[in-house]
């Protein structure tokens, strides 16, 4: 049976979700677009939103008869949006959440009941309607304007609008009432579990299963006053019919309260570089209630969105208006289809083959946290992680069904970098069969059509690691994939249909070797935990503990381990980084040790999964960052910290890349071939003169043993295994022993990477390295290094201790040759913070 007559499992999910209609597939009248800005008439201009974020009143406890229209005088003050715990702990009621065990005070706050309240004045200046926006409470919460009870809601991720036009008065109150977290106890090894986030729909990565314990209780999303018009727009939906000839399609839901012929503005202009701006006025007859237009144009000279290193960010801005109703959205030029698998089409797995804009790709990626908490998550703490995930080479994340449908800024910086999206719906473990169904429904129906425009959404998927992801709800999340978009997939579970979770080397107590030859079609979730910076842990414990050694001794430590110390976690992190440690150590040696574990192994997986493209599609390890500071997955830690696998993953996924693969870590005295690749994403080499990789191999003195160079021949981006690079048995008893691969195209050096083997049976040896000197030349934001020693430097690592959280390196963790000149560019540092720079390597001669 041929392909074409062949069903894969997305064929047969989507029928089986009984969509009345695929929102992309009907087809709308041809429009022309001119090349004139749009010029909005003074008629369209509306009444401005009123933003109730501010300055708000706070108080704990207390009935409805005690807090309504009378003054309280238990009240504190805080700003909204934020949580309690933020608003307690600016407020200098509440010590720092993430410091030692004071998120265990913190978490009571989470079961008591919270009144906030703010006033406002109110003008109206026309006959409009106006409705009161909640954009996000957690969780149960009553609303009062004026003492009137206008509302009851559960499910923190959006509250249908209120229409208070009759309400309204010159000075206003408003007041909310958040009901306490329920508690739930769900484990027995695990005191703090609380299951009660499965009976809502909430964050419930803050429930006590993972190093934070925070129920989410707050005004945590901005508050509005929204006008209506006559004629309302409901979020415009534009999409790619076809990338490569700027063919686009827009569909307009809108509404009239009464027949009217109005004008609808069309407007599209470039957002982020330069361009022509186009637009086109339409005459529309509109019906009285809800109706929905449709077009079909060409942007001329279209720029296309690509994802991170494969092509530009290019974004657009879209305009519509009829009437005051004027609605504005960035979008992108950017199509995705999803293909089989080199094994042809199989009705068990999705098409992992992700296609943009045509082109098939690797995916390079990794999973996305809850970025904070105590839900501060502010444009700049965005930014921060997001720039580290570009630098990274990044270009999908799993924004995971343990978080949030992420938020506009979230979603804007992605945009803008080049990070595509799998937006999973807050579900996880079968919570779906728990959670209310109209909670759920409210939820992916609000953010689908509010997320569906930006370019970097690539999928939707109903929720994380469920063993049987059927039933009512994942069905509705599929009818709403089709419905409200259309032109995005949507996978019922994660893992499912051919991808792959493994954590055989954490919960398993596998030995690491289990990284080095795992294989999958799709990797959407592996790792390894690793302690953070000496620096970073120092942050988080008490300055009376920070000298309690050795860790089990320091109980503040041991709380800021994956499940508060519960689940032998602190057994399971020393018996990773303890193949590295020498018998005795100290705290920078175990922070060292563990990170070079998860770095080892992590990189393993992503290597080996990018030299077998196309039969492995993609890797997203787990995971980029943390919602709060602790012994994690993570390869930047909660404050913004960069940790050595960040550096090591930067350089595995590098486009142009030379990498050597190893089925052990461990083969002294054997004779050993490893597999030698070029990796070539973007077909770079098909324009060099010449290209070589270099691979050499240095004992445990630094000594160089073996160097083997390969030439490889370009193939468009498929990887080129160059041969193997051989070990005699009487060259592999160094312990341990590293090896160093290096890809040089027309004399540039491009890429290099260094592995360390045969570490276990000399325990320490990586700290008892024959020493070398190192020199640091600083010019502006250039850092240039010089290895003056005879010995390669290994493992150096620059440094601006008190601002690693905010300072970024475009290379560290690097291999120097004697003689050897390295420059490494530094950003987010001014020129004091520069003088604070530090250089540090596991075998340099300490000053």
């Amino acid at each position: 049976m041929s392909d074409m007559n062949k069903f894969s499992l997305d064929d047969t999910d989507r029928l089986s979700f009984g969509a009345a209609r695929n929102l992309s597939e009907a087809a709308g009248s041809e429009i022309v677009l001119q090349p004139l800005d749009l010029r909005l008439p003074d008629s369209a201009h509306h009444a401005e939103e009123l933003s109730l974020c501010g300055t708000w009143e706070f108080a704990r406890d207390g009935n409805a008869s005690a807090r309504l229209g009378t003054p309280w005088k238990d009240k504190f003050t805080g700003h909204v949006p934020c949580s309690i715990h933020k608003a307690l702990f600016d407020a200098g009621l509440l010590p720092d959440p993430t410091v030692g065990r004071n998120q265990i005070l913190a978490r009571e706050e989470s079961f008591h009941t919270w009144w906030l309240r703010c006033r406002f004045r109110f003008s109206a200046d026309n006959d409009s309607r106006w409705h009161l926006c909640f954009d996000g409470v957690a969780d149960r919460c009553i609303i009062w304007l004026n003492g009137k009870e206008i509302a009851r809601h559960q499910g923190m991720f959006g509250i249908p609008e209120i229409d208070v036009t009759e309400l309204l008065e010159p000075d206003n109150e408003l007041t909310v009432m958040l009901e306490p977290i329920p508690f739930e106890a769900m484990e027995e090894n695990n005191a703090a579990n609380n299951a009660s986030w499965r009976r809502s729909v909430v964050i419930n990565n803050v429930y006590g299963w993972h190093y934070s314990n925070l129920p989410s209780l707050g005004i945590w999303q901005p508050v509005r006053l929204r006008p209506l018009a006559a004629i309302e727009l409901h979020d415009p939906f534009i999409f790619t019919r076809d990338a490569a000839a700027g063919r686009m399609a827009l569909c307009v839901p809108i509404s009239a309260t009464a027949p009217a012929t109005e004008t609808l503005r069309l407007g599209i202009r470039p957002l982020n570089f330069d361009g022509q701006a186009l637009s086109c006025d339409i005459p529309v007859k509109l019906d009285a209630g809800h109706g929905e237009l449709r077009y079909e144009f060409t942007i001329p000279h279209a720029r296309l969105w690509w994802p991170n290193d494969l092509g530009e960010q290019n974004l657009y801005e879209m305009t519509v208006a009829v009437g005051t109703s004027v609605y504005r959205h960035q979008f992108g030029i950017r199509t995705i289809e999803m293909a089989p698998l080199p094994g042809g089409v199989d009705a068990n797995l999705y098409n992992w083959q992700f296609v943009i804009n045509g082109r098939h790709i690797f995916v390079s990626g990794t999973g996305w946290c809850t970025a904070d908490a105590l839900l501060d998550l502010t444009r700049e703490r965005y930014e921060r992680f997001l720039s580290l995930a570009r630098d990274q080479h990044i270009r999908m994340m799993r924004a995971w069904g343990c978080g949030l449908p992420e938020t506009d800024d979230f979603y804007d910086l992605c945009d803008r970098v080049g990070i595509m999206i799998m937006q999973e719906w807050p579900t996880a473990w079968d919570s779906h069969n728990d959670q209310p169904m109209d909670i759920l429904k409210e939820t992916v129906e609000r953010h689908t059509i509010r997320l569906r425009n930006y370019p970097s959404l690539v999928m939707y998927g109903a929720g994380n690691e469920s063993p049987n992801p059927f039933g009512e709800a994942i069905d509705m999340m599929g009818r709403a994939a089709i419905e409200l978009d259309g032109t995005r997939p949507y996978h019922r579970g994660e893992p499912w249909g051919g991808s792959k979770h493994d954590y055989g080397t954490w919960w398993g107590n596998e030995h690491i070797d289990h990284h080095l030859s795992a294989v999958a079609p799709f990797w959407g979730e592996f790792g390894l935990a690793s302690v953070p910076s000496v620096e970073s842990v120092n942050r988080y414990l008490p300055e009376e503990s920070r000298e309690l050694w050795p860790p089990e001794n320091n109980p503040d430590f041991v709380y800021h381990t994956p499940v508060f110390g519960y689940a032998n976690d602190l057994a399971r992190l020393k018996r990773c980084a303890e193949y590295f440690l020498p018998q005795d150590y100290d705290l920078k040696q175990f922070v060292a040790a563990s990170q070079f574990a998860q770095a080892l192994a992590v990189r393993r997986v992503l290597e080996r999964s990018r030299t077998r493209y196309p039969e492995c599609t993609g890797v997203l390890y787990y995971k980029l960052n943390d919602n709060f500071p602790a012994v994690s997955w993570s390869s930047v830690d909660w404050y913004g910290a960069p940790k050595i696998a960040h550096y090591v993953f930067q350089d595995s996924f590098e486009p142009l890349h030379a990498c050597v693969l190893f089925d052990h870590c461990g083969f002294e005295g054997q004779a050993v071939e490893l597999p030698v690749y070029a990796l070539d994403d973007n077909n770079e080499l098909a324009a060099v003169r010449h290209c070589e990789v270099t691979v050499r191999a240095f004992d445990a003195g630094l000594h160089l043993i073996r160097e083997q160079r390969y030439t490889p021949q370009p193939d468009g981006s498929a990887p080129m295994r160059l041969g193997s690079f051989c070990l005699s048995c009487e060259e592999t008893v160094s312990a341990p022993l590293f090896v160093v691969c290096d890809i040089v195209a027309d004399q540039s050096p491009r890429s290099r990477t260094f592995y360390f083997s045969n570490f276990e049976s000399t325990r320490g040896g990586l700290f008892r390295l024959p020493q070398t000197t190192l020199t640091l030349f600083v010019t502006d934001n250039r850092v240039t290094i010089r290895n003056t020693g005879a010995k390669p430097a290994v493992g150096v690592m620059l440094a601006i201790p008190g601002h690693n959280h905010y300072v970024s390196f475009s290379d560290n963790f690097l291999w120097i040759d004697p003689g050897q000149e390295l420059t490494v560019l530094v950003s987010g540092a001014d020129e004091t913070t520069m003088t604070l720079l530090a250089i540090s390597c596991l075998n340099m001669v300490e000053e």
